[in-house]
């Protein structure tokens, strides 16, 4: 599956920003999908990850109750609502997917995904 992300851009500290994620291709709906994070100097990190039914998600520690990730079954895409951001939410934003056989599943590790957006940068000033 092909991935675009949207939605990007220089925010203040506590604002919000929406992040969108466009999936082009066959059988979406099987597809488990995540969001990662890789601010400068560092390695890249799990964010945010949503099951292929859409009713079970997972966050990481640090954007607990600000984020939210969601998807749209009819539309291909998923979303990450980021509200309340800080400065250290700075980094370029990654839309990855999976195939998965369960609805139970979600996937929080990098080399669980198999297809990765191009990434988008997300600012956040003092």
């Amino acid at each position: 599956v092909q991935l675009v992300e949207s939605g990007g851009g220089l925010v203040q500290a506590g604002g919000s920003l929406r992040l969108s994620c466009a999936a082009s291709g066959r059988a979406f709906s099987r597809y488990a999908m995540g969001w990662f994070r890789r601010a400068p100097g560092k390695a890249r990190e799990f964010v945010a990850a949503i099951n292929y039914s859409g009713d079970t998600t997972y966050y990481t520690e640090s954007v607990k109750g600000r984020f939210t990730i969601s998807r749209d079954g009819a539309k291909n895409t998923v979303d990450l609502q980021m509200n309340s951001v800080k400065p250290e939410d700075t980094a370029v934003y990654y839309c990855a997917a999976r195939t998965t056989r369960s609805t139970l599943y979600y996937y929080t590790a990098e080399n669980d995904y198999y297809d990765w957006g191009q990434g988008i940068q997300v600012t956040v000033s003092s």
